[in-house]
C-alpha cells in the first residue's frame, strides 16, 4: 500500500503523524528525470534549489542509480570494525582533488562540522596547548546540533536551546580588522563559509579570506572552510577555497557529495589529523558501503562528463541574464554568488516568499531566504536553455509587479493560510478515515494512563 499519488492523504498524515518543523509548500513530488520533478497530479517543475543544493546530478542519472542499485543488492551497511572498500576509494578520491590528506565520513554538513570542530580543539589539547575557542561569522549556518547551532552565528537558531556551548565567538563578515581583534590566546580555529548561503547567499571577499589564513599562519591557529553547500563542484571549482587561492586546514563536504544520498565528510591535513585518536570520534553509519558507492559514482561522472565545465558555461550566461533583468528592474537589488549558487535580493516591493510561491505556479522551484532574497541552487547539470526559461519566467513576473503591491500579497489567495491548514486539520480530527487502518496495517496504540504512569 503506497499513498504518494493521493496528495490529500499525503498532507493529512504528514499533519497528525510528523513533527511539525517545516513550513511545507502545498506540492509533493512523485518522480524526478533530469532537472525536472513531478508532482502527484503530473505536474512538471524545473528544479532551480535543486533539494537545496544536494541534487548536483539531478534526478535519475543512469550511473548513478546503477551504483546505488548493485551496491544495495550487495551490502547497504557494514560496521565500522572492518575496512570498507567504497570508503578507502572515496577517500582517496577527495583527497587526490583537494589539499587534504586524510578523511573522516559521516553522515550530513552538522555532523562533518561536529567533527571539524572536535577535531580543531583535541589537535591543541594532545600538544598540550589550552586552545578551544572558535572563531565563526554573524549570519554564518553551520547546522543544527547543539555544537554547530553555538558555532552559527545567527541567535534565532540557537536561543530556544540555550545554554548553548561555550567557546565560540561571533563576528562581523568580511571585517578583517574585527577578526584580528577577537583572536586571543585561547584561539583554536576560525571557521568560515567562503559563501553564506542561509543567509542570502553573500560570498566572502578574496582579500579577507586571504588576509584570514595569514592570520592563521601567524598566530598558529586552523582555518576551517564549511563548503557543506559550496563544495564538489557548485561554484565553478570542485570546492570553493579553489577560488580564493588559499588551503584550508580543514574542510566540511556533504550535500552534493551523494547526489542526494545522504553522506557527509570531513577533510583535513596529516598534521591536523593527530588531533584525533582511535575511539575519540565515530559514526555508525559514516563511511557504509551505499553512501560512499553513490560518492564515487558522483565523482565518475563529474570526470566523464565535464560537470564542473558545464557550471562555469551556464554560470556566466545567467548572471549575465540576471544582470540584464537587473538593469531592466529597479525592484532587484542584487545578483550575487558563485557558480550555479546565485542569490537574487528584491526591494521592499516584493516578499522573497511570496516570489518563491509565484515562480512555483508557473512550473519553477526556488528557495526564499530572510524577507526579500531567492536562493538558486540547481543541479548542475542545468542547460543554458532551461536557465533561459527561468530566466524568461521570472521576467514575466516582474512585469506584472507595479506599485507597492508586492508578489506574495498578488496570490496570497492561491495560498491557503497558516489558519485555513490548521482547521482543515482540525476538521479531518478522529472523523477522518484511516485507509492503512482499514487494511489492518497500522498498529493499535494502547491508551495512555493519567500522568504518564503505568497501568
Amino acid at each position: 500500500m503506497s499513498i504518494e499519488n493521493d496528495f490529500s492523504l499525503i498532507k493529512d498524515y504528514d499533519n497528525n503523524y510528523c513533527l511539525q518543523v517545516f513550513n511545507l509548500l502545498p506540492v509533493a513530488f512523485t518522480k524526478g528525470k533530469g532537472c525536472y520533478l513531478y508532482d502527484t497530479e503530473g505536474k512538471k517543475y524545473l528544479d532551480m534549489i535543486g533539494g537545496i543544493a544536494v541534487n548536483c546530478l539531478g534526478y535519475g542519472n543512469p550511473k548513478l542509480t546503477s551504483a546505488i542499485s548493485k551496491q544495495a543488492k550487495d551490502i547497504i551497511h557494514a560496521c565500522n570494525y572492518y575496512y570498507i572498500p567504497q570508503k578507502s576509494e572515496l577517500a582517496y578520491r577527495l583527497c587526490r582533488a583537494s589539499f587534504a590528506d586524510k578523511v573522516f565520513f559521516c553522515n550530513s554538513g552538522a555532523e562533518a562540522n561536529e567533527a571539524a570542530i572536535k577535531l580543531a580543539r583535541s589537535f591543541f589539547y594532545y600538544k598540550d596547548i589550552n586552545k578551544y575557542e572558535i572563531i565563526t561569522a554573524n549570519m554564518s549556518f553551520h547546522g543544527r546540533t547543539m555544537g554547530t547551532i553555538a558555532a552559527t552565528g545567527q541567535e534565532k537558531f540557537s536561543r530556544p536551546f540555550e545554554p548553548n556551548v561555550p567557546g565560540f565567538v561571533h563576528v562581523p563578515y568580511n571585517d578583517i580588522d574585527a577578526m584580528i581583534d577577537a583572536v586571543n590566546p585561547h584561539t583554536a580555529a576560525i571557521m568560515l563559509e567562503l559563501i553564506q548561503g542561509e543567509s542570502g547567499v553573500n560570498p566572502a571577499d578574496k582579500q579577507y579570506i586571504q588576509e584570514i589564513r595569514k592570520l592563521c599562519n601567524e598566530k598558529g591557529i586552523l582555518l576551517i572552510v564549511d563548503e557543506v553547500q559550496t563544495g564538489v563542484g557548485r561554484t565553478g571549482k570542485m570546492f570553493c577555497y579553489q577560488n580564493y587561492g588559499v588551503t584550508p586546514d580543514i574542510m566540511t563536504l556533504a550535500k552534493g557529495l551523494g547526489g542526494g544520498v545522504p553522506i557527509g565528510a570531513m577533510l583535513c591535513t596529516n598534521e591536523v589529523a593527530t588531533g584525533f585518536r582511535p575511539g575519540d570520534h565515530g559514526s555508525t553509519f559514516g563511511g557504509n558501503p551505499l553512501a560512499c558507492a553513490a560518492g564515487n559514482a558522483v565523482l565518475e561522472v563529474f570526470e566523464e562528463q565535464n560537470i564542473i565545465d558545464n557550471v562555469r558555461e551556464v554560470s556566466d550566461e545567467l548572471f549575465e541574464k540576471l544582470n540584464t533583468l537587473r538593469s531592466k528592474y529597479n525592484c532587484i537589488r542584487s545578483v550575487r554568488g558563485m557558480g550555479l549558487l546565485i542569490g537574487i535580493e528584491f526591494d521592499d516591493s516584493i516578499t522573497a516568499q511570496g516570489m518563491r510561491e509565484q515562480l512555483m505556479t508557473m512550473g519553477f522551484l526556488v528557495s526564499a531566504i530572510g524577507k526579500s532574497t531567492i536562493r538558486l541552487a540547481p543541479p548542475l547539470i542545468l542547460t543554458k536553455a532551461q536557465a533561459g526559461s527561468f530566466v524568461r519566467a521570472l521576467d514575466k513576473i516582474l512585469k506584472n509587479v507595479s506599485g507597492p503591491k508586492n508578489v506574495f500579497s498578488k496570490i496570497k489567495d492561491a495560498f491557503p493560510s497558516k489558519k485555513q491548514v490548521k482547521d482543515n486539520v482540525s476538521k479531518i480530527g478522529s472523523a477522518k478515515i484511516d485507509k492503512l487502518d482499514t487494511l489492518a496495517v497500522t498498529e493499535t496504540k494502547p491508551a495512555e494512563t493519567p500522568d504518564g504512569e503505568d497501568d
